[in-house]
């Protein structure tokens, strides 16, 4: 059970006047300590809805003990090493994230003759300046720690809880100067019961998107759920779940480069159905009403929502789903396909284990770049499935 040192007060996690005492900090501006390792690891103190949550600082998971929920591996083991410092800046003292985007959140005319999808980097080398769609879409994920998993939350990981953790990591972020929250747009969970208020709260949301007079238009960004994609009378449409009657519209373009650009998460989507497609894409309202998107990425996501790249990289997310230890999903970012990373860490208190899965194209480069990687944490044990060479080996756990 984790403990937190706040002003002169030890309290427990599971104390009953938690709320009362977070509450008060929160007002304060009193900043929490973590006790996993002493003197203790600075932590802050986030407001949702009624409730008061203990969040980890960014920068300082690797910080924190491996038996600690808070612990996250080091950044250089994945893409968002290369990433830090340059496409996202964080404030040391208040957690603030000031993220730099390779895309645009405004439009002036008509739409771009060759639209990329993805945000260009990421489908070509990694920038480490800026981030691309794909990226953003990751490090919100991550932020929203939505990439842990351990086993006793089977069936506890829905739509709503997903929203929310989104919405919450994106109000510790800007972008162009401004919170990321004001214009990041996550669906509420649908219920037919309450269909004209949550169409009024959408409509309410989505008003920033709708077009100015003169100017350039403002765009949105979208996170979402894809339900299906389909045909529409010019182009293509985008629906998305807990949007009944509700569409996105794709020119012909932007939907045959998606197509391409993803064609690998399209089939892993579709081979099966347990899992889902995650939509970001940045888009505007006509003076119509409706939704036009500019550029688009999908990631696809287990049936417990932690992403995956591959089906190799799915059959290790269905055995850590399996076990009881807290594992790490690592994300690409903006890194190269053909790059190695760490896909996963699994903490098997005192003992933190670097997860590797290394593709049935890798040569001699990719293996001793991976072997770098490895030997640049020695504190590390490490696990690797060479997946040219059979079967996945077992996990090392208890």
């Amino acid at each position: 059970m984790r403990r937190f040192r706040i002003a002169d007060q030890v309290i427990e996690e599971s104390a009953s006047d938690l709320q009362v005492v977070l509450a008060d900090a929160y007002q304060r501006k009193s900043r929490p300590l973590c006790l996993c390792k002493e003197p203790g690891v600075a932590m802050y103190i986030a407001q949702v809805g009624d409730q008061y949550i203990v969040k980890r600082m960014p920068l300082s998971g690797d910080g924190h003990d491996p038996s600690c929920s808070a612990y996250e591996p080091p950044d250089e083991l994945s893409g968002l090493g290369m990433l830090m410092g340059g496409a996202i800046q964080v404030d040391s003292e208040t957690g603030m994230a000031a993220l730099k985007l390779d895309f645009s959140l405004s439009k002036v005319g008509a739409r771009s003759a060759s639209p990329v999808g993805a945000g260009g980097s990421d489908s070509v080398v990694g920038d480490t300046k800026k981030l691309s769609l794909r990226s953003l879409l990751h490090y919100l994920w991550h932020e929203a720690e939505l990439t842990v998993w351990m086993s006793r939350w089977a069936g506890k990981r829905h739509w709503w809880n997903i929203r929310r953790h989104l919405v919450e990591a994106a109000g510790q972020m800007t972008v162009r100067g401004g919170p990321l929250s004001k214009i990041l747009f996550v669906p509420e969970p649908f219920r037919s019961a309450d269909k004209t208020v949550i169409e009024q709260r959408r409509a309410e949301a989505l008003a920033s998107a709708l077009p100015p007079k003169s100017g350039p238009r403002k765009l949105m960004i979208l996170v979402g759920e894809v339900k299906e994609f389909g045909t529409a009378r010019s182009g293509h449409k985008l629906i998305v779940k807990h949007m009944p009657g509700f569409v996105f519209l794709l020119d012909e373009s932007l939907h045959r480069r998606l197509q391409t650009r993803f064609e690998n998460e399209m089939a892993l989507w579709g081979a099966d159905e347990a899992s889902h497609l995650i939509a970001i894409a940045t888009f505007g309202l006509t003076p119509a009403g409706l939704a036009v998107i500019e550029e688009m990425a999908v990631m696809v996501v287990a049936e417990n929502w932690v992403p995956y790249e591959s089906a190799y990289e799915k059959k290790l997310l269905d055995a850590l789903a399996r076990v009881r230890e807290r594992s790490v999903k690592s994300l690409r970012y903006n890194l190269p396909a053909d790059k190695p990373a760490v896909a996963a860490i699994l903490q098997i208190p005192p003992r933190t284990v670097g997860l590797y899965v290394v593709p049935p194209s890798s040569d001699g480069a990719y293996e001793e770049t991976l072997g770098e990687l490895i030997a640049s944490r020695p504190e590390f044990d490490s696990w690797i499935w060479r997946t040219a060479d059979g079967e996945m080996p077992p996990l090392p756990v208890r």
